[in-house]
């Protein structure tokens, strides 16, 4: 079975409900710029949800393991992830409110109560025009969105591949053959490496040229868990990285979103 997986371009809705200015902020946080560029920096995971009465809204996040509810901004645009449909749009912040716009989101059913309350209120709270506080608590970076009817989500910052690695990666496709392969330099009997190749795009999404040759690769792309059987392309970032060690790889993989997945079947032996 072959999959194609491409990213739609998303934006968010404003509704212009004011929101109660009571926002649950850990009080020994220190305040931080809030900026689209402090915004940007971070991937933004819910830690903390509680209602009008401080009570826990265990409902958001569910069974242990499960990834946590996820905002993303870029300087104009907000994305959703981890809730039960992938939302997202443009944004503005207003004396201290986010305001969003035009929001829109993909339209798939879910069976899972955890993934479906989290559309539910998150949705709910980015169209209220939310308190927007940006503080930090040690050295964590904390988003908190404060809504109308005392709801407070609290987000904890992760810093982005950019902010890692000082810049924007260079992209970059890479075909992964179902199978790895030993890896061959040094010799490392106990692991395997990736077998890729590099594939090109047009702007429409066809390939154009010939891929590149077949080849080890002996690090890993951050993001992506590989299964055996399984031929993915992916899109990923290419970061460089700033004097790293003798020997070790000049550049860093991040996966930016798998393009195309397809279960391929085992040889089988040739019969005699």
């Amino acid at each position: 079975m072959k999959t194609s997986l491409w990213l739609l371009s998303l934006a968010l809705a404003a509704c212009a409900t004011a929101p109660d200015s009571t926002t649950r902020v850990p009080a020994t946080a220190s305040s931080m710029p809030t900026s689209t560029d402090t915004l940007a920096r971070y991937h933004w995971q819910l830690r903390d949800a509680v209602d009008a009465d401080n009570q826990r809204l265990d409902a958001l996040f569910g069974k242990t393991g499960k990834p946590p509810l996820q905002l993303d901004f870029t300087l104009d645009q907000l994305s959703v992830r981890h809730a039960c449909n992938a939302m997202g749009g443009g944004y503005r912040i207003v004396d201290d409110h986010l305001v969003t716009t035009s929001l829109r989101q993909t339209m798939m059913a879910c069976t899972d109560a955890t993934l479906m309350q989290r559309e539910t209120t998150i949705k709910a709270v980015l169209q209220g025009r939310p308190t927007l506080i940006v503080s930090t608590t040690g050295t964590t970076p904390l988003l908190s969105l404060a809504a109308a009817n005392g709801r407070t989500l609290t987000f904890a910052g992760r810093p982005t591949a950019e902010t890692r690695y000082g810049g924007p990666g260079a992209p970059v496709f890479l075909e992964v053959a179902p199978q790895t392969v030993p890896c061959p330099r040094p010799p490392l009997p106990e692991r395997a490496c990736l077998q890729v190749r590099e594939r090109h795009y047009d702007a429409n999404g066809l390939h154009t040229g010939e891929p590149g040759p077949w080849q080890p690769l002996q690090q890993d792309i951050e993001g992506y868990t590989h299964q055996s059987g399984v031929r993915n392309v992916l899109r990923v970032k290419r970061y460089p990285l700033k004097s790293p060690p003798a020997g070790a790889p000049a550049s860093a993989y991040v996966l930016d979103m798998v393009v195309e997945s397809e279960t391929v079947a085992p040889k089988q032996p040739a019969q005699p």
